[in-house]
């Protein structure tokens, strides 16, 4: 018994380690729905402490593999002695593990017929990602959907998002599932539902949703490559300026520059001469210069995360999703001083608010997110309905050379294919790209290197159902299939 408990165990976490797979950097997108299979076909008959345990080592062997950079973050720049960090990344990701197992136990609860499963596993993967985007501030990495950015269920992100994409790709787990466990003739509908649906993919990658507002702006993103260790000293203050403002001057005739994430690695009153001259330089060519920098409320002494528009742009932006420890540290009180890992630079940021004006170039409307942010749909979404293009800037150097960039650069993607909508991120290291409304890089810049990227990008008008709508028809309808299933089984 022991021994089938072990290999059980170790089929979970293998399970799990596959998902990571699927997405970038490495995009085999077909381990996405192998590793689903590992899980479902271990969680049938199952009661709610075996649904719980099973969810959660398979959710385990999935974080472990794909969100490990948490090491680097906490070792290489946190001051974390290499063990504690390792016992901080497992704890981080065992608690990861819990958050996506707990909508599993749902599963014990339900008829175990191969239709109540086909249609109840994949609603309640699609809960298990939901729950984690948003409690306790949320965690939304590592969603399967993401394994077809670049497949035909794609056509479906306009439409439902990348939850939607999620529950086709378990349902494509299921169909598989079922045809292993049962004969062809029981598992046939899933089957035939799921070709139906890639199907219908393909037909509706061939929608725009979206129409040029028929204005073209030129845009330079600038990638200074400042190390995590050169960023926050006083001493290379004035180095970092001087870099940022030697990349921007062979291109002031843009109609966009942009500078990555806390750019500017001091507050406006710091920097305020640099400002000045700046600004004036950016009036004189009629540029837009939207930069990162941290900003301050000086009445409530409050700190921001912010991207400032200067030149001919308008607007600030305050940041609304904190990463925690890296832009505010929970329980603060207690723990300040009791790590260096605790007194981050700049870990003090409060958030901006929920309705803020976008951003404004020339006529154009910007709806922009600062790092963490791309990563939260309806986040995105939300601010997307009347702006002709999308803008997210990071700082990813906080990973290293890890393929936490690359995870970031394939949720940016999903956000311009769910909007149809095109998209500027700059990045101080890495990734630093123009994607097209379909979601296609169009140019790029090579990771780890101090450069500028000249390009153009076309504003859209217009918007898609999942703009409009969010997540919440898909969220809707795992949780009434999740419902009706539960109530079935009571009454049997």
């Amino acid at each position: 018994m022991a021994s089938n408990r072990a290999l059980t165990s170790l089929a979970l976490l293998a399970a799990g380690a596959l998902l990571p797979l699927a997405l970038a950097p490495f995009s085999l997108w077909p381990l996405a729905i192998i590793s689903t299979v590992g899980l479902f076909w271990l969680l049938e008959n199952n009661s709610p402490k075996q649904s719980f345990i099973n969810a959660t080592i398979f959710g385990f062997g999935l974080f472990f593999a794909g969100v490990s950079w948490v090491y680097i973050s906490m070792h290489d720049h946190g001051d974390v002695a290499a063990p504690a960090a390792l016992l901080g990344t497992i704890l981080f990701c065992l608690f990861l593990a819990v958050l996506f197992a707990i909508p599993f136990i749902l599963n014990a609860y339900m008829p175990q017929t191969p239709v109540a499963l086909g249609i109840g596993l994949p609603a309640i993967w699609v809960l298990s990602e939901w729950f984690r985007g948003w409690v306790f501030t949320g965690f939304p990495w590592l969603y399967a959907g993401y394994a077809h950015t670049d497949t035909w269920l794609n056509g479906w992100a306009p439409i439902g998002g990348v939850l939607w994409l999620s529950y086709i790709n378990a349902l494509a787990a299921m169909a598989i599932t079922l045809l292993m466990r049962n004969p062809y003739r029981r598992a046939s509908p899933m089957i035939l539902l799921t070709i139906v649906l890639w199907v219908m993919g393909y037909g509706l990658q061939k929608l725009d949703w979206t129409q040029p507002s028929g204005t073209e702006l030129s845009v330079v993103l600038v990638q200074p490559n400042i190390t995590q260790e050169d960023k926050w000293s006083p001493s290379e203050r004035d180095n970092i300026l001087q870099r940022l403002a030697e990349q921007t001057d062979a291109h002031w005739g843009a109609d966009i520059i942009l500078w990555p994430e806390g750019a500017i690695p001091a507050l406006p009153r710091q920097v305020m001469d640099f400002l000045f001259e700046i600004d004036n330089r950016a009036k004189v060519n009629q540029t837009s210069l939207l930069i990162g920098i941290p900003t301050e409320d000086w009445r409530s002494r409050r700190y921001f995360n912010s991207m400032l528009a200067l030149g001919d742009a308008r607007g600030q932006y305050d940041k609304t999703r904190l990463v925690p420890f890296g832009e505010y540290v929970p329980f603060e009180n207690v723990l300040r001083g009791l790590h260096n890992f605790f007194d981050l630079p700049m870990s003090s940021f409060s958030l901006g608010p929920a309705d803020q004006s976008l951003l404004s170039v020339k006529n154009e409307l910007i709806a922009p997110a600062i790092c963490y942010e791309i990563a939260y749909p309806d986040l995105v979404a939300s601010r997307t309905f009347e702006a002709g293009l999308l803008l997210t800037v990071s700082n990813d150097a906080w990973f290293g050379q890890s393929m936490a960039p690359q995870q970031h650069m394939q949720m940016a993607r999903m956000r311009a294919i769910e909007n149809r909508k095109p998209l500027m991120r700059g990045t101080n290291n890495g990734v630093t790209a123009l994607v097209n409304y379909r979601g296609k890089i169009v140019q790029q810049l090579e990771q780890y290197s101090a450069d500028e990227l000249s390009g153009s990008i076309a504003p859209r008008v217009g918007q898609t159902v999942f703009t409009a709508v969010g997540s919440w028809p898909t969220v809707l309808l795992s949780l009434f299939v999740c419902l009706s299933l539960l109530t079935q089984r009571r009454l049997q």
